[in-house]
């Protein structure tokens, strides 16, 4: 299997094991530097949504179907307040924060502080399947820095024991260097000796953004994380931030309003502004549309 380009943002994934591991890794670099071009995060904020998407989209391509949808949201009592995170099982990602611009000190390790700005609360993960009703499962946060949380998500709500890295690096300008992850996870069948292995090769191995900056890919990554495991590389997905956002679907969210709503923007008699929360688009209807939504009600 050929690797994809560098700096195209890419997941893998791997079973190793005879099946008894389930593996993904990604490099998201473009993904997370949308976001914050789109949202004008400061450091600490790119570095937790940057760290959020990677982690919606390899838990995205664990998603069946085209039309299934998974949402993450971290909700703190940090000055960050909440991410939000939506993912399909194409690689499509996008997602927010609700205080985008929060600055902090770097924590007691010299990075930046995550945690503080997530701060305690609660992990949700809603799983929209097709079904009558999604699967929502949550967790109290046990760090706030993303990766020890999904960890904890997957082994208390879903039973399945798991490992996740994930990170994002900043150059001196703010813009993203590198961001990815890993998600590793054993199935019911793992031997005692395949979990002693990974477990060894979890200890030895660097920070993802360390391994990035070595110049390893996904599969790299994977490489070394299921050294002597008989790693086999099932296939690659691009990942992307993108919002299916549109004028159109505002549109009708506005003619759903009361009518009474619409009279009363009409006769402001002024453009009114409407900004979608996950990329940050403007888009602008005129007195005129609005006249024209208030006709389509009366009709």
């Amino acid at each position: 299997m050929q690797e994809m380009k560098e700096n195209k943002d890419y997941l893998v994934r791997a079973t190793a094991a005879d099946g008894k591991i389930r593996a993904f890794a990604a490099t998201t670099r473009d993904m997370a530097e949308t976001a914050r071009r789109a949202h004008d995060t400061s450091p600490v904020v790119t570095a937790a949504l940057g760290r959020l998407l990677t982690g919606g989209a390899m838990m995205g391509a664990g998603l069946k179907g085209d039309r299934d949808l998974l949402t993450l949201r971290v909700m703190g009592d940090g000055p960050i307040g909440a991410l939000t995170v939506t993912a399909d099982a194409n690689g499509r990602v996008k997602g927010f924060a609700n205080h985008p611009q929060v600055m902090l000190p770097p924590n007691a390790l010299k990075k930046l502080d995550v945690g503080g700005g997530v701060g305690n609360g609660v992990l949700q993960v809603t799983k929209d399947l097709g079904l009558k009703e999604p699967y929502v499962g949550s967790v109290e946060l046990q760090t706030g820095e993303i990766a020890e949380d999904l960890t904890y998500y997957f082994t208390v709500s879903e039973q399945t024991p798991s490992a996740v890295g994930l990170g994002v690096l900043m150059e001196k300008d703010n813009m993203v260097k590198q961001s990815g992850g890993f998600l590793i996870q054993l199935m019911p069948e793992a031997t005692e000796e395949t979990i002693a292995a990974l477990e060894e090769n979890l200890k030895n191995v660097d920070s993802v953004t360390g391994m990035l900056e070595e110049g390893l890919s996904p599969e790299g990554i994977l490489k070394r994380l299921l050294q002597g495991l008989s790693v086999q590389f099932l296939d690659t997905m691009p990942v992307a931030f993108v919002c299916n956002c549109s004028k159109e679907r505002f549109r009708k969210g506005l003619a759903s309003l009361p009518k009474k709503d619409i009279r009363d923007m009409v006769e402001d008699g002024e453009s009114i502004e409407i900004k979608c929360n996950f990329c940050n688009t403007a888009y602008i209807f005129s007195v005129e549309e609005l006249k024209q939504l208030e006709e389509t009600q009366r009709a």
